[in-house]
Protein backbone atom coordinates (compact mmCIF):
# COMPACT_ATOMS: atom_id res chain seq x y z
CA UNK A 1 0.00 0.00 0.00
CA UNK A 2 1.21 3.50 -0.69
CA UNK A 3 2.23 5.62 2.18
CA UNK A 4 0.56 8.82 2.81
CA UNK A 5 2.45 12.13 2.70
CA UNK A 6 1.28 15.22 4.69
CA UNK A 7 2.78 18.57 4.02
CA UNK A 8 1.64 21.50 4.30
CA UNK A 9 1.21 23.98 0.81
CA UNK A 10 2.18 26.93 2.30
CA UNK A 11 4.36 29.06 4.38
CA UNK A 12 3.77 26.95 7.61
CA UNK A 13 1.57 26.84 10.26
CA UNK A 14 -1.39 25.03 8.10
CA UNK A 15 -1.96 22.70 11.07
CA UNK A 16 -0.01 19.74 9.97
CA UNK A 17 0.34 18.84 13.43
CA UNK A 18 -3.11 18.66 13.93
CA UNK A 19 -3.91 16.66 11.06
CA UNK A 20 -1.26 14.20 11.69
CA UNK A 21 -3.32 13.74 15.04
CA UNK A 22 -6.42 13.54 13.85
CA UNK A 23 -5.28 10.54 11.40
CA UNK A 24 -3.22 8.70 13.69
CA UNK A 25 -5.89 5.81 14.67
CA UNK A 26 -6.25 5.08 10.92
CA UNK A 27 -2.44 4.93 10.46
CA UNK A 28 -0.38 2.29 11.86
CA UNK A 29 2.89 4.75 11.54
CA UNK A 30 3.29 7.98 11.55
CA UNK A 31 7.11 8.92 10.12
CA UNK A 32 8.81 12.22 10.61
CA UNK A 33 10.85 12.34 7.95
CA UNK A 34 12.86 15.92 7.44
CA UNK A 35 13.38 19.07 9.22
CA UNK A 36 14.55 19.28 13.09
CA UNK A 37 13.98 21.15 16.55
CA UNK A 38 13.23 24.69 14.74
CA UNK A 39 9.59 23.14 13.54
CA UNK A 40 6.65 23.47 15.90
CA UNK A 41 3.70 20.97 16.22
CA UNK A 42 1.00 21.78 18.85
CA UNK A 43 -1.63 19.54 18.82
CA UNK A 44 -5.15 19.78 22.11
CA UNK A 45 -6.11 16.69 22.83
CA UNK A 46 -9.03 17.02 25.70
CA UNK A 47 -7.99 20.44 26.69
CA UNK A 48 -4.50 19.53 27.05
CA UNK A 49 -2.06 21.00 25.07
CA UNK A 50 1.41 19.67 23.64
CA UNK A 51 3.73 21.42 22.29
CA UNK A 52 6.21 18.65 19.70
CA UNK A 53 9.19 19.83 17.88
CA UNK A 54 11.46 16.50 17.16
CA UNK A 55 8.77 13.75 17.80
CA UNK A 56 6.20 12.89 15.23
CA UNK A 57 2.46 13.75 16.21
CA UNK A 58 1.66 10.04 16.05
CA UNK A 59 3.69 9.60 19.23
CA UNK A 60 0.35 10.78 21.07
CA UNK A 61 -1.78 7.79 19.58
CA UNK A 62 -1.59 4.55 21.38
CA UNK A 63 -2.33 2.35 18.34
CA UNK A 64 0.56 3.84 16.58
CA UNK A 65 4.35 3.57 16.35
CA UNK A 66 6.12 7.33 15.91
CA UNK A 67 9.30 6.85 13.95
CA UNK A 68 12.07 9.81 13.48
CA UNK A 69 13.66 8.92 9.99
CA UNK A 70 17.11 9.11 8.92
CA UNK A 71 16.26 12.65 6.84
CA UNK A 72 16.03 14.50 10.18
CA UNK A 73 18.54 15.83 12.25
CA UNK A 74 18.32 15.56 16.01
CA UNK A 75 19.12 17.94 19.10
CA UNK A 76 19.53 14.82 21.51
CA UNK A 77 19.21 17.26 24.53
CA UNK A 78 15.59 18.44 22.96
CA UNK A 79 14.98 14.82 22.11
CA UNK A 80 14.91 13.46 25.88
CA UNK A 81 13.61 16.32 26.66
CA UNK A 82 10.58 16.34 25.06
CA UNK A 83 10.05 12.56 25.72
CA UNK A 84 10.32 13.45 29.50
CA UNK A 85 7.70 16.20 29.05
CA UNK A 86 5.20 14.10 27.45
CA UNK A 87 6.26 10.71 30.18
CA UNK A 88 5.34 12.97 33.16
CA UNK A 89 1.63 13.72 31.73
CA UNK A 90 1.34 10.12 31.47
CA UNK A 91 1.93 9.63 27.32
CA UNK A 92 3.77 6.23 26.45
CA UNK A 93 6.52 6.62 24.25
CA UNK A 94 8.08 3.04 24.64
CA UNK A 95 7.22 2.59 20.86
CA UNK A 96 9.40 5.43 19.35
CA UNK A 97 11.83 4.03 16.57
CA UNK A 98 14.75 6.30 16.05
CA UNK A 99 16.96 6.27 12.26
CA UNK A 100 19.96 4.77 12.75
CA UNK A 101 21.25 6.72 10.02
CA UNK A 102 19.75 10.24 11.14
CA UNK A 103 22.49 13.06 11.72
CA UNK A 104 23.08 14.18 15.34
CA UNK A 105 23.20 18.01 15.66
CA UNK A 106 26.37 18.03 17.66
CA UNK A 107 27.49 21.32 19.71
CA UNK A 108 29.85 22.96 17.33
CA UNK A 109 26.75 22.91 14.53
CA UNK A 110 24.72 25.37 16.84
CA UNK A 111 27.89 27.86 17.91
CA UNK A 112 28.53 28.09 13.96
CA UNK A 113 24.75 28.91 13.24
CA UNK A 114 24.94 31.50 16.11
CA UNK A 115 28.25 32.96 14.87
CA UNK A 116 27.72 32.81 10.86
CA UNK A 117 24.14 34.82 11.23
CA UNK A 118 26.18 37.54 13.53
CA UNK A 119 28.84 37.67 11.13
CA UNK A 120 26.71 38.12 8.07
CA UNK A 121 25.13 41.21 9.97
CA UNK A 122 22.04 42.76 7.80
CA UNK A 123 22.05 40.21 5.23
CA UNK A 124 21.87 37.56 8.02
CA UNK A 125 19.36 34.62 7.24
CA UNK A 126 16.65 34.63 10.24
CA UNK A 127 17.72 31.38 11.39
CA UNK A 128 16.84 29.63 14.97
CA UNK A 129 20.24 29.25 15.93
CA UNK A 130 19.86 25.64 16.38
CA UNK A 131 22.17 24.20 14.15
CA UNK A 132 20.41 22.79 11.72
CA UNK A 133 21.35 24.19 8.64
CA UNK A 134 25.05 23.36 9.62
CA UNK A 135 23.97 19.74 10.19
CA UNK A 136 22.83 19.47 7.02
CA UNK A 137 25.81 20.82 5.40
CA UNK A 138 27.94 18.26 7.31
CA UNK A 139 25.39 15.63 5.80
CA UNK A 140 25.84 16.58 2.08
CA UNK A 141 29.87 17.21 2.79
CA UNK A 142 29.96 13.94 4.46
CA UNK A 143 31.94 15.00 7.68
CA UNK A 144 28.21 14.90 9.55
CA UNK A 145 27.81 12.17 12.95
CA UNK A 146 25.17 9.78 13.14
CA UNK A 147 23.07 8.23 15.42
CA UNK A 148 24.99 5.15 15.32
CA UNK A 149 28.22 6.39 15.39
CA UNK A 150 27.31 6.92 19.24
CA UNK A 151 27.92 3.04 19.88
CA UNK A 152 31.22 2.87 18.70
CA UNK A 153 33.35 5.81 20.21
CA UNK A 154 36.77 5.57 18.22
CA UNK A 155 34.58 5.72 14.99
CA UNK A 156 32.52 8.71 17.02
CA UNK A 157 36.23 10.23 18.41
CA UNK A 158 37.63 10.07 14.84
CA UNK A 159 34.46 11.78 13.03
CA UNK A 160 34.31 14.98 15.57
CA UNK A 161 37.99 15.23 15.53
CA UNK A 162 37.94 15.75 11.81
CA UNK A 163 35.09 17.91 11.58
CA UNK A 164 36.63 20.12 14.19
CA UNK A 165 40.21 19.70 12.51
CA UNK A 166 38.55 22.46 9.51
CA UNK A 167 35.57 23.97 11.86
CA UNK A 168 38.31 25.27 14.90
CA UNK A 169 40.11 26.66 11.85
CA UNK A 170 36.98 28.91 10.99
CA UNK A 171 35.92 29.03 14.34
CA UNK A 172 39.14 31.20 15.32
CA UNK A 173 40.03 32.83 11.88
CA UNK A 174 37.57 34.15 10.71
CA UNK A 175 34.59 34.34 13.30
CA UNK A 176 37.82 35.36 16.56
CA UNK A 177 35.84 32.55 18.31
CA UNK A 178 37.26 29.90 20.91
CA UNK A 179 38.48 26.49 19.19
CA UNK A 180 35.51 23.86 20.22
CA UNK A 181 37.10 20.74 22.43
CA UNK A 182 36.78 17.72 20.75
CA UNK A 183 37.33 15.24 24.42
CA UNK A 184 33.97 17.75 25.63
CA UNK A 185 31.90 17.42 22.31
CA UNK A 186 32.50 13.33 22.30
CA UNK A 187 31.94 12.78 25.93
CA UNK A 188 28.58 14.74 25.70
CA UNK A 189 27.30 13.09 23.13
CA UNK A 190 28.43 9.49 24.78
CA UNK A 191 26.16 10.64 27.52
CA UNK A 192 23.21 9.76 25.39
CA UNK A 193 24.15 6.74 23.64
CA UNK A 194 22.80 3.80 26.30
CA UNK A 195 19.11 5.71 26.62
CA UNK A 196 19.33 6.20 22.87
CA UNK A 197 20.53 2.34 22.28
CA UNK A 198 16.99 0.83 22.84
CA UNK A 199 15.06 3.29 20.02
CA UNK A 200 17.52 2.76 17.29
CA UNK A 201 16.99 0.68 14.45
CA UNK A 202 17.00 0.52 10.64
CA UNK A 203 14.13 2.40 9.81
CA UNK A 204 13.87 2.17 6.29
CA UNK A 205 13.56 -1.80 6.91
CA UNK A 206 10.83 -1.19 9.18
CA UNK A 207 8.74 0.69 7.20
CA UNK A 208 9.64 -0.73 3.47
CA UNK A 209 8.45 -4.31 5.48
CA UNK A 210 5.12 -2.24 6.64
CA UNK A 211 4.24 -1.18 3.78
CA UNK A 212 4.85 -4.46 1.82
CA UNK A 213 2.86 -6.36 4.29
CA UNK A 214 -0.64 -3.31 3.41
CA UNK A 215 -0.05 -1.25 7.16
CA UNK A 216 -0.33 2.12 6.68
CA UNK A 217 2.04 4.85 6.50
CA UNK A 218 1.99 8.63 7.47
CA UNK A 219 4.95 10.92 6.23
CA UNK A 220 4.69 14.34 8.18
CA UNK A 221 6.94 16.99 7.20
CA UNK A 222 8.73 19.57 9.40
CA UNK A 223 7.99 21.35 7.35
CA UNK A 224 5.72 23.43 4.32
CA UNK A 225 6.23 23.96 0.57
CA UNK A 226 8.02 27.43 0.36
Amino acid sequence: MPAIVLVGAQWGDEGKGKATDLMGGAVDYVVKFNGGNNAGHTIVIDGEKYALHLLPSGILTPTCTPVIGNGVVIDLEVLFREIDGLIARGVDTSKLLVSANAHIIAPYNKEMDKVTERFLGSRKIGTTGRGIGPTYADKMSRTGIRVQDLFDEPILRQKVEAALSFKNQVFAKIYNRRAVDADDVVTELLSYAERLRPMVSDTSLVLEQALARGANVLLEAGQATL
